[in-house]
């Protein structure tokens, strides 16, 4: 496997990677120009000759437009249609791993409360290793198929639909003692969040975490059992990230 150095803003870099590529996948990190990469991106892999295309979006990218990274991965999911492209759309919801990446397990176990305001009526938060074994399996059915499939979108669901209640007690139950659901405070958790990422991300991370208190990420039917068929194996539970994190 040969590995590159680019930039999705830099055409240059883009055309050479893309140089001999039948298949992308891609991944865009949440900036204040995410937007940008992702049409320069597409438009340059089009340009390139790559028809086919695995884009990771987020769940309800169509009706939560007024998250901004939800919105502009809502405005990339239109662009393999538009441009003709062979692509399946990804569509995760609220990843388990956040509680590792945002220090959410950290506050569990020196504070005894779980701060992520997610609400109560229920995020199927999904395993990244889940995320990952579904897209690799889009990319090679994709890159194998031997004419032009049409846009497809998948989302991307744990086992369990939780509530920020069935959180706390995941971790009452791991750690041995009793811990507390903070509440529906986006307000509060932004405010957190600000004292190590830049304002804006924060503030976003607070409209995202408003959306899951009013509407939480329910899987539509049939969604988890297309999941568990597509690898043939169970998909990876909350408690077992909460298990591992408890050490």
């Amino acid at each position: 496997m040969d590995v590159f150095k680019g930039d999705l803003l830099g055409i240059d870099s883009l055309q050479r990677v893309f140089c001999g590529v039948d298949t992308l996948f891609l991944l865009n990190a949440v900036t204040g120009d995410e937007f940008t990469q992702a049409l320069i991106t597409l438009n340059v892999a089009r340009e390139a000759g790559i028809d086919r295309v695995v884009y990771l979006s987020v769940f309800d990218a169509d009706k939560a437009v007024n998250v901004p990274h939800f919105a502009v991965k809502f405005g990339a999911e239109r662009m393999p249609e538009t441009l003709g492209l062979s692509a399946t759309i990804l569509r995760p919801a609220y990843f388990i791993d956040n509680e590792a990446m945002i220090m959410i397990a950290d506050v569990v176990r020196k504070h005894n409360v779980y701060p992520m305001p997610i609400g109560s009526k229920g995020v199927a938060m999904v395993d990244a290793r889940d995320i990952a074994e579904i897209a690799a399996i889009e990319l090679i059915r994709r890159d194998r198929a031997a004419g032009k499939l049409p846009v497809e979108t998948i989302n991307i669901v744990g086992p369990d639909i939780l509530t920020g209640a069935d959180v706390a007690a995941i971790w009452t139950e791991v750690l041995g003692r009793p811990i507390a659901y903070g509440g529906d405070d986006p307000g509060g958790f932004e405010a957190s969040m600000a004292n190590f990422m830049p304002v804006w991300m924060a503030y976003e991370m607070r409209i995202m975490a408003e959306r899951y208190v009013s509407d939480g990420m329910i899987p539509q039917e049939g969604d988890r059992e297309r999941l568990v068929k597509m690898p043939g194996r169970n998909l990876h539970s909350y408690r077992e990230t909460a298990l591992a994190l408890a050490g």
